[in-house]
């Protein structure tokens, strides 16, 4: 497995991990990973995830709540849809109030201790 892969796979780990009804960003991935300028590599594990049912990429918004992937899902409105049907209030493709709905990953004790 190249590091590209092994990178892909960690961020669907930590991905997996997000409540119900919560979101995070790009950046908190990345810096729950210990590689904190990495948001979009993050983004672009998300978008290669397509096809996985056990990674809900669609509670992963950029730092502002925007739903800056709605274009890599299925419709233009279908990250919004799933996000609602959890309860997360989206208006003008932004998540309202993001501070109650984000969730905040625990860091990699293993990228740490590197």
């Amino acid at each position: 497995m190249d590091e590209k892969d092994n990178f892909f796979e960690r961020v669907y780990q930590l991905v997996a991990q997000i409540p119900y009804g919560k979101v995070t960003t790009y950046g908190a991935i990345a810096r729950a990973l210990g590689t904190a300028r990495s948001a979009r590599m993050v983004g672009w594990a998300l978008n290669a995830s397509h096809g996985r049912e056990d990674i809900p990429a669609h509670r992963v918004v950029n730092r502002n709540g925007l739903l800056s992937g709605k274009h890599h899902f299925d419709g233009t409105h279908l990250m919004q849809q799933l996000l609602e049907s959890e309860g997360v209030l989206i208006e003008n493709y932004q998540v309202r109030h993001l501070e109650a709905h984000l969730w905040i990953p625990p860091s990699d004790s293993a990228a740490e201790s590197e």
